[in-house]
């Protein structure tokens, strides 16, 4: 029997939040927290509402975590989050000290793998979850775009 509450699942959840960010001229990345298969933040990107380059999904879903659990620290925590983080992000993911990223697509360019950026040394990064359906979100996001130019 397959678990319920599995990386597929969790990752379904962050692009539903994709989705809202989609709808809101946002770049189409969703992120969520998740503790003890329970989901704690539910972010996307709010780059362009907030007019701040720093209101990535992973950002916003760190201070929700955060916020709910009443700490810095996100132990015991897994970000599930559509694009692979960039510098920043995993920056701050570093800092958070969380144990574990799950991303869907790769970011051949400004991801932090790319980018040899350093995660904590106990974090453990997995990618490519519904990779083919956070890509095709953000070609999507991305045409439509160039389309209105």
């Amino acid at each position: 029997m397959i678990e319920p509450f599995d990386d597929r699942y969790f990752m379904k959840k962050a692009l539903q939040e994709a989705e809202v960010a989609f709808e809101k001229g946002e770049i189409p990345v969703g992120a969520i927290i998740v503790v003890e298969n329970r989901i704690i933040a539910r972010c996307h990107n709010l780059t362009e509402t907030l007019t701040d380059v720093t209101a990535h999904a992973e950002m916003q879903a760190i201070t929700a975590a955060s916020n709910f659990l009443g700490g810095k620290y996100l132990l015991n925590c897994t970000l599930y989050v559509t694009l692979e983080p960039c510098q920043m992000c995993a920056g701050a993911l570093y800092w958070s000290q969380i144990p574990k990223i799950v991303y869907g697509a790769r970011d051949k360019e400004r991801g932090c793998i790319h980018l040899n950026t350093k995660l904590h040394p106990k974090t453990i990064i997995t990618g490519g979850i519904l990779a083919e359906e956070a890509t095709a979100l953000l070609k999507r996001f991305f045409i439509e775009r160039r389309n209105l130019n």
